[in-house]
């Protein structure tokens, strides 16, 4: 089983190899300044969103960025799972699940009301685990 735990700044070069291939899978392309900038925040313990890395036979091969917001639906923080990533070759091994479990205890111990996430229709692979550890809901996401 993989070891979970924050991310630290001496993890760069390996979240960033991680990162690239996470945009890739999205199909999308940032600017190596937004990079380097959603680094330092995720690295920084005082500052959202959080970060979670799996290091499994002494390698980074996963990660989870979460935070927490306030909504008009609870009075408690709701927990958003933003990003979620196991290199192709770790893949089937626990390792998002486990990534997942991880955030699930960060929003118990925050007291969360819920936690979240959104992923793209053809994430079959990441589809077929997420249904077995949250309910799909019905919405559908517009973005400006």
């Amino acid at each position: 089983m993989p070891e979970i735990r924050p991310l630290k700044v001496s993890d760069h070069e390996p979240w960033q190899k991680l990162w690239q291939g996470y945009l890739r899978f999205y199909r999308q392309h940032l600017p190596d300044a937004l990079t380097a900038a959603t680094f330092a925040r995720l690295a920084d313990e005082h500052q959202q969103p959080h970060a979670l890395v799996a290091v499994h036979e002494g390698r980074l091969v996963g990660f989870t960025h979460y935070l927490f917001h306030r909504s008009t639906w609870a009075v408690q923080e709701i927990c958003y799972l933003e990003d979620l990533f196991v290199e192709p070759a770790a893949r089937g091994q626990g390792i998002a699940r486990a990534l997942i479990h991880a955030v699930y205890a960060a929003a118990d111990r925050a007291q969360a009301a819920s936690v979240y996430w959104m992923t793209q229709e053809f994430n079959a692979d990441g589809r077929a685990l997420y249904d077995t550890l949250a309910r799909r809901t019905s919405f559908i996401r517009y973005e400006r």
